[in-house]
């Protein structure tokens, strides 16, 4: 994308991609089956795109580097595995253009009592993190901050929990500098939040006296299904998976489109128990 007078045109794409299972769910292909879909979406949908943030969740290693190699050597990732802050457990992953970003500073919190790492929270059935990138845009010098989260499942406590962390931890990494005069940084949130709208860790994110709002509510053009999590039977269908801007009612994004990818074709092959959700923004410069 190019950059509007004064703005600029950011693509942000969240999935929940499905680790590798062995031996695979009903309904459910292998990886090597679903990995090329997933590229094919990955590519496609950010081949235009050179400020795109590509958002995932649920990555193990091997598939974090599948999805690396079928980039290409133009792409980098921040991220490690939840279990020991290296390479074990799920990655939530987000993956830039070196030549278009700098990344300034990365980290990953863990969502439980203390940030323990490797560590499950409250009634959580598996560990969660949250992974917080701040980016130089090397054109404009524009700074602003990305994330990947995956909340838990299984545990309506954590999932609220959670949710209070990252409030808490995106205002501390939007903070400008005590000697900056700067505002706060603007940002996104991107993921899986296990948590439909009338949920109370998604209402925590996105009510009134939040610092972000979901772009759902905000962009001018919606597309495709609402529904974000189909399993592998379409089923059960649940929108759980968003995108959040912010700082709330700022002025520093206008969205443009907002959309939910189809994770099936004629085929009947599932890249995901989930579909993407791509957001399509104008970040004031």
């Amino acid at each position: 994308m190019r950059a509007h007078a004064a703005t600029l045109p950011i693509r942000i794409l969240t999935h929940n991609i499905r680790y590798a299972a062995n031996p695979p769910a009903t309904g459910e292909k292998p990886w090597s089956t679903r990995k090329q879909l997933i590229l094919n979406e990955l590519n496609y949908n950010t081949l235009h795109n050179p400020e795109a943030f590509i958002c995932l969740q649920e990555v193990l290693d091997e598939q974090k580097d599948d999805i690396m190699a079928g980039l290409g050597d133009e792409w980098a990732y921040i991220g490690v595995g939840r279990d020991d802050g290296k390479s074990k457990g799920e990655y939530s992953p987000i993956m830039y253009r070196k030549a278009v970003w700098e990344l300034v500073t990365w980290q990953t919190v863990w969502l439980n009592e203390n940030g323990a790492v490797g560590k499950k929270g409250w009634d959580a059935g598996s560990v969660r993190i949250v992974t917080i990138g701040t980016f130089k845009h090397n054109q404009s010098k524009k700074i602003m901050v990305a994330m990947s989260t995956h909340f838990d499942d299984s545990g309506a406590i954590s999932r609220r929990e959670s949710a209070k962390i990252i409030e808490k931890v995106v205002a501390k990494v939007t903070s400008p500098a005590p000697t900056s005069s700067s505002a706060t940084l603007p940002f996104f949130l991107a993921g899986d939040l296990n948590s439909e709208t009338s949920g109370e860790a998604y209402k925590i994110l996105n009510n009134g006296s939040s610092i972000m709002q979901d772009t759902r509510e905000l962009a001018k053009w919606l597309y495709g299904d609402t529904s974000t999590f189909t399993d592998f039977d379409d089923k059960t269908k649940t929108l759980i998976d968003f995108v959040f801007v912010g700082p709330r009612g700022k002025g520093d994004w206008a969205l443009e489109g907002y959309s939910v990818l189809p994770n099936r074709f004629e085929d009947g092959v599932y890249g995901s128990d989930h579909r993407a959700v791509v957001v399509d923004g104008l970040l004031k410069i």
